[in-house]
């Protein structure tokens, strides 16, 4: 965090091309360089909403430029809903997490007032079960990514066998955090003290609260990172889905208004046929000498309309042809650029866990 804000601090007085040499070209920027955070550009990176919390994610591995951002948000670009993508299954994740601590939470405070306090547990296994915890969550990341990937890239088996194994690891964590909280919980004042005290689960981060507490420690609360950055994930997330629900009702409104101007022109059609077949009809019968030749002429120009209608429907059939094969052609380059995307992360991901274990044998 500190080397990123020196950097940020250096960007702002000496430019983003700072450390460039005179004769180098300056990069233009584009908003698709794999070297900028996705989450930033929609929204906001969830990493800088929990610093110094037990819910810290770390430092945020990509570039936040708000440059980067403008241009992402100028974009017409259909792979912004790719990024959105991402963004609403990471915030998603990590609030189904805080809905089972809640949940957890709850099913705690109700244990509480029927059962005695379970046994403790040493502080050094605490530790020791922290370690443990912070290790299994990383391996669960990493399998997760490497599923995603492989689910991507088609290896549906390879990606079934990950997810189980993550799931084993998840109970495996979840052991140690049992251990842990009921360890926490017999050794903590404020839980012991929560037989004497009622208490509640507070429902957007999953805290703990004294029932009728004191206004400020309530706006303390209130106002911690944890409360507002899931406070922030849920009002964003509902934010993006409400705008898609909105451009869907949009879209549909659209199409309604161009099958009733479909319809409005055909009526219009037909009544001027109509028209047009009354006055034929008129001619007819003032001209009885000559009914002969004007039947021959009606049906030439039904001929004419049939073949016109022919022509109308061949025309129709051929955009439809058209339009499908220009979506079969769209469609395969998405595949292509989430397949190149994917291979990339893939890249990215080795490199890092590579870094890691580099860094951890120096270590």
């Amino acid at each position: 965090m500190a080397v990123q804000a020196a950097a940020a601090l250096l960007d702002e007085l000496m430019g983003r091309y700072r450390n460039l040499a005179p004769s180098d070209k300056t990069k233009e920027l584009n908003w698709e360089d794999p070297e900028f955070c996705k989450y930033y550009m929609v929204k906001f990176c969830p990493h800088d909403l929990f610093v110094n919390t037990r819910a810290d994610l770390g430092t945020c591995p990509k570039v936040h430029d708000d440059e980067v951002k403008a241009l992402f948000e100028k974009s017409n670009s259909y792979k912004k809903q790719t990024y959105e993508d991402e963004f609403i299954r990471f915030a998603q994740s990590m609030l189904n997490e805080v809905e089972r601590k809640i949940t957890k939470g709850k099913q705690r405070l109700a244990l509480m007032s029927k059962s005695e306090p379970p046994s403790t547990i040493s502080v050094a296994q605490t530790q020791k079960n922290d370690e443990q915890i912070k290790l299994l969550s990383e391996k669960i990341n990493s399998l997760v990514n490497e599923a995603e990937a492989a689910g991507i890239e088609g290896n549906v088996e390879q990606a079934q066998g990950l997810m189980k194994l993550c799931d084993q690891l998840k109970e495996e964590r979840e052991t140690l955090k049992k251990q842990n909280d009921n360890s926490a919980w017999s050794q903590t004042a404020e839980l012991a003290a929560a037989q004497e005290k009622q208490m509640e689960v507070c429902e957007v981060c999953g805290a703990f609260l004294i029932v009728g507490d004191a206004q400020s420690r309530i706006d303390d609360h209130l106002m911690g990172k944890q409360h507002v950055g899931y406070a922030r994930l849920r009002s964003s997330l509902d934010e993006i889905m409400a705008a898609r629900a909105k451009e869907r009702e949009e879209k549909e409104r659209r199409r309604e208004e161009e099958r009733k101007e479909r319809s409005r022109r055909d009526d219009v059609s037909d009544r001027r046929r109509d028209r047009e077949r009354e006055r034929n009809t008129n001619t007819d019968r003032r001209h009885d000498e000559n009914r002969h030749t004007i039947r021959e002429y009606d049906r030439d120009r039904e001929r004419d309309r049939e073949r016109e209608r022919d022509r109308d429907r061949e025309r129709k059939r051929d955009d439809r042809v058209l339009k499908r094969r220009s979506h079969e052609r769209e469609e395969r380059e998405r595949e292509r650029d989430r397949n190149k995307k994917s291979r990339h992360d893939d890249r990215h991901h080795r490199r890092e866990r590579s870094r890691e274990s580099h860094r951890r044998r120096r270590d």
